[in-house]
Order: structure tokens, then C-alpha cells, then sequence
């Protein structure tokens, strides 16, 4: 019986260690806990919190263009998968040449033609500029002839004389219209010429630009970062091979990474207590503990509803961290603190003790084993505690208001 119970000795001296740890631990628990209900002396920091989402400073959106002005719609043939990392200069997306390339060959085709068109019509002019030197050089002929005949007749009789005189006016006459003819038919060649010119042009001009759009039609990237997919419209799908995507439509964009801002917003009755240039701290919600610096560099001058019908009012702001950090992706939520004012040897209570009721506020003190309700009046505030003036000193312990039920109220 001796030899069972010595044997239990070592096992029992091991638990007293084990046991007196545990009750350590709880006692210090219960300490802190304890401390972190008692009215407070000292320095306090006024801030304002706000939820807000990352995005990237230097972001490249891409929207479907119009190539040229045949072609509103164009079709998906390549497309990098969602979330690929790309450098400058990498394609993104392709769109399908082919309905370009058989402009080219239409166009092409039209344009030798046209330039032979040219051709026929630079002959054309020639020759018939040819006939009107021809038919001019006679009249001219015709005219100097009846000339001379008016003076070989000036002695005749003037029956006769007033022939050739007559004869003379109408070779004057037709000579006049044969000069108007060729200035007329030179004015309409020109302008035939210069017609065919500009549609040879036209033509040409079609077939560079078309040759042009094709490079264009290999979305590249300018900068570095995250290709993201864009979504549709209806379906909120993303885009994929094959869809056909109509001029002004998001095709995706690329952020880059390296430096973040976030977009978010303060209410207007805290306004006035922020400014660009303003510290903040920055904090990811799947990572609270994590503290990234920021300061605010844009504040919007004009207020907005916060949602559609709100009373509510809010100014945009805008957040740039301090710090750049491979964790920090666009779209994650985070909660921006304001440091907003800096106070000293103020005194100071938890939020979760502090019962704000309308025009009163109260906190809940423990003395003598009973609950007394202490009115206080309140200041600036934080997330975690507000500055706090009344009857009350400093260490004096709170009453959380989620513990009110459990203790007798005096």
C-alpha cells in the first residue's frame, strides 16, 4: 500500500505547479480586465473611424474604342486570364482582325480600280482638250478669213459689204463661243480630275487607317500590376472569349500595386476636423491588428446623401498609405482612424461604459459593494474611450453597461 502511494507523489507534484499557474492567469485576467473599466488620467488622442476600400493610386482602365468608323463592335479571340500578374507592354486582349482585314482587301481592290479610273480620265481630258484646240484653232481661222473679206469687199456694192459684214459677225460670234466652250470644258475637266483624285484618296486614306487599327487591336498594358477582368452589365459576368463588346464598354483594368490609397468618407458633422495632410491609421479588417500610416490627400468640397434617399450626409476622402506592402490588395475593406486632436492629462472613460442618454450622460461607479449611477459630461472621443468631467477620480472603477442587469443599482 506504501510503494501505490509513493508512486502517486511524483504525479501530485506536478499538478501543484499547474494549479497555481492557472489561478495566476485568471487573477491577472481579471486584473486587466479590471483596469480596463477604470476611469483613467492622461494623455488622449481624439479620433473619428470610418470603413473605406482600397484602391490602387495608379490605375489603367481599358474601354472599348471605336476603330475607325465601320466597326462598333468587335469580338474577343484572346483574353489573359483574371489576376495575372503583367508587366509594361504585355497584351491583354485581342479582338478579331478579320472583318478588318476584309476591308483591306475590298478596299484594295476599289483603290486600283479607282487609280485606273485616274488614268482613263487624265487621257480623256487630254484628248478632248485636243479637240477644243482643234475647233478653236478653226473658228480662229474661220474668223481672220471673214475679216480679210470685209476688207477685199469695201469697195463692192453695199448690199455685198453688208454680207460679208454679216458673215464677218457670225465668225465673230462663233469664235466667242468656241473660246467660252474650251473655258467651260477646261473648268469641268479639272473639277472631273480633281473628283477622281479625292475618291482615289478617299480610298487610299481607308486602306492606312484600316492597316492601322490592326496593331490596336492588341490591347497592351502601359503599366505594371493585376489584370482584372471587367464584368457585364445584366449578367454582372466576367467578359470571356467570344463575347462581342460595343464601343465605350469596360474592358478591364490593371492597377498598380505598389503604392495604395482608400476611398472613403466622413460625416459632415465631423467635417471641420479633417484636412488633407491629416494622419490616419489604416487597418485591414482581416488583419485588425496590423497598422498601416496613411494621410489624407483629397477631401471633396461638397457634401452627398451617403446612399440614394438618405438623410445622411458625407464628403469623399481619399486616404494614401504611407507604406507600400504586398498585403494590401484593391477591394479589401479597411477602417480608417482620423487622428483629429491631441489632448493632456484629461480624464478618461471606455466607450462601453458610458451610457449617452440624449442631453445626459451617465456612468456607473462601484463603491461600498453598490452600484451608483454618476452623471458626467462628456468630450472628444475615440473608438475605444471619450474624455469625461463630473464628480469622479481617477482609477475609480466603471461598470460596463452590459453588466448593469447583474449589479444592484443605488
Amino acid at each position: 500500500m506504501k510503494k501505490k502511494i509513493q508512486n502517486k507523489m511524483p504525479m501530485f507534484k506536478r499538478i501543484i505547479p499547474l494549479l497555481l499557474a492557472t489561478v495566476l492567469l485568471f487573477h491577472s485576467c481579471g486584473e486587466n480586465a479590471e483596469q480596463g473599466t477604470r476611469v483613467q488620467k492622461g494623455g488622449f488622442v481624439q479620433t473619428i473611424t470610418e470603413t473605406g476600400e482600397l484602391e490602387a493610386v495608379n490605375a489603367k482602365t481599358f474601354v472599348m474604342p471605336r476603330f475607325g468608323r465601320y466597326w462598333y463592335e468587335m469580338k474577343i479571340i484572346g483574353l489573359l486570364e483574371h489576376g495575372s500578374v503583367v508587366e509594361a507592354g504585355d497584351s491583354l486582349i485581342q479582338f478579331d482582325p478579320s472583318e478588318i482585314k476584309k476591308f483591306i482587301i475590298d478596299r484594295e481592290t476599289q483603290l486600283e480600280t479607282q487609280k485606273a479610273n485616274l488614268e482613263k480620265t487624265y487621257v480623256e481630258i487630254e484628248n478632248r482638250k485636243s479637240d477644243i484646240r482643234s475647233t478653236l484653232q478653226s473658228e480662229q481661222a474661220a474668223f481672220d478669213l471673214k475679216k480679210l473679206e470685209v476688207e477685199q469687199f469695201r469697195f463692192e456694192s453695199d448690199k455685198v459689204q453688208e454680207v460679208k459684214e454679216l458673215e464677218f459677225k457670225q465668225a465673230e460670234i462663233r469664235l466667242e463661243k468656241a473660246k467660252k466652250r474650251a473655258l467651260y470644258q477646261e473648268i469641268i475637266a479639272e473639277n472631273q480630275l480633281q473628283i477622281q483624285k479625292i475618291r482615289v484618296k478617299r480610298i487610299r486614306n481607308q486602306v492606312r487607317d484600316a492597316y492601322a487599327i490592326l496593331p490596336d487591336l492588341t490591347v497592351r498594358t502601359p503599366i505594371p500590376g493585376i489584370f482584372q477582368i471587367a464584368t457585364k452589365r445584366r449578367s454582372r459576368e466576367m467578359l470571356q472569349l467570344g463575347d462581342e463588346v460595343r464601343m465605350g464598354r469596360q474592358l478591364g483594368s490593371v492597377p498598380d500595386l505598389t503604392w495604395m490609397k482608400v476611398n472613403t468618407m466622413v460625416d459632415e458633422t465631423d467635417f471641420l476636423k479633417v484636412h488633407a495632410g491629416q494622419q490616419v491609421k489604416v487597418r485591414l479588417d482581416a488583419m485588425p491588428d496590423v497598422v498601416f500610416d496613411g494621410k489624407v490627400t483629397y477631401m471633396s468640397k461638397l457634401c452627398r446623401p451617403k446612399d440614394r434617399g438618405a438623410k445622411q450626409k458625407i464628403f469623399d476622402v481619399e486616404v494614401k498609405l504611407n507604406v507600400s506592402d504586398e498585403r494590401l490588395k484593391p477591394g479589401m475593406t479597411v477602417s480608417c482612424e482620423f487622428i483629429c486632436d491631441e489632448l493632456d492629462d484629461v480624464l478618461q472613460a471606455p466607450l462601453e461604459c458610458v451610457d449617452f442618454d440624449k442631453d445626459r450622460n451617465f456612468v456607473y461607479l462601484k463603491r461600498g459593494g453598490k452600484t451608483i449611477k454618476q452623471e458626467v459630461k462628456t468630450g472628444p472621443m475615440n473608438n475605444t474611450h471619450v474624455v469625461i468631467e463630473g464628480n469622479i477620480e481617477p482609477g475609480q472603477r466603471l461598470i460596463p453597461l452590459r453588466k448593469l442587469n447583474q449589479e444592484p443599482e443605488e
